[in-house]
């Protein structure tokens, strides 16, 4: 019988993660960077979104299949109380129900953080393609998210043009005065992820 865990990453994982990655940016137009980050920026980035957000893996017998995490919507003080949302899966890892666990356990999170609203920017093709298709935007309005915005032609990759979608999800109640963020490193890690 298989195992399957959810844990916080770490830097450790680094190499691992952008395995997973790296296929996203090399095949895909998933991800719109062009060059998969070198390794020492790729554990810059664990470590900067681990300083204020959850960054959770999902195991399978001891193996990491994917990744999810939060980081800042837009970097300004009446922001705070919203959150841009990423995950990614390793190419043989899809539809086993991972990407639901590391989103159910990251809005569990975020919840406790006092964090509100969930946005998901997320590469969207004008014709699925080789390189991208609907699946993201199914995955989030399955979890969920509404869409709300599109940006034509924004991200340009494979000598091809693509949309970009924003997707919202509401995960709190609004209030007046609302109660401040708590950092995901202040909430006591172990006792959420237990």
């Amino acid at each position: 019988m298989e195992s399957i865990e959810i844990r916080a990453a770490s830097v450790e994982d680094a190499e691992r993660l952008l395995e997973i990655y790296a296929y996203y940016v090399e095949n895909t137009a998933i991800s719109f960077e062009h060059e998969v980050p070198a390794i020492e920026e790729f554990r810059q980035r664990i470590s900067r979104t681990l300083g204020r957000y959850p960054y959770l893996c999902v195991l399978q017998d001891g193996v990491i299949q994917g990744y999810a995490y939060a980081g800042v919507f837009i970097a300004r003080a009446a922001y705070q109380w919203a959150a841009e949302m990423t995950i990614y899966l390793d190419k043989s890892a899809v539809k086993r129900g991972y990407g639901r666990l590391l989103y159910e356990k990251m809005e569990s999170i975020l919840r406790e953080m006092g964090i509100l609203n969930l946005y998901a920017c997320i590469g969207y093709p004008v014709v699925e393609d080789e390189y991208l298709t609907e699946n993201s935007a199914r995955f989030h309005e399955h979890m969920g998210y509404a869409k709300i915005g599109e940006f034509h032609a924004c991200g340009y990759k494979f000598g091809r043009w693509y949309d970009m979608i924003y997707m919202e999800k509401v995960i709190g109640e609004h209030g007046s005065p609302q109660r401040s963020i708590v950092a995901f490193p202040d909430l006591g890690m172990n006792a959420l992820l237990g």
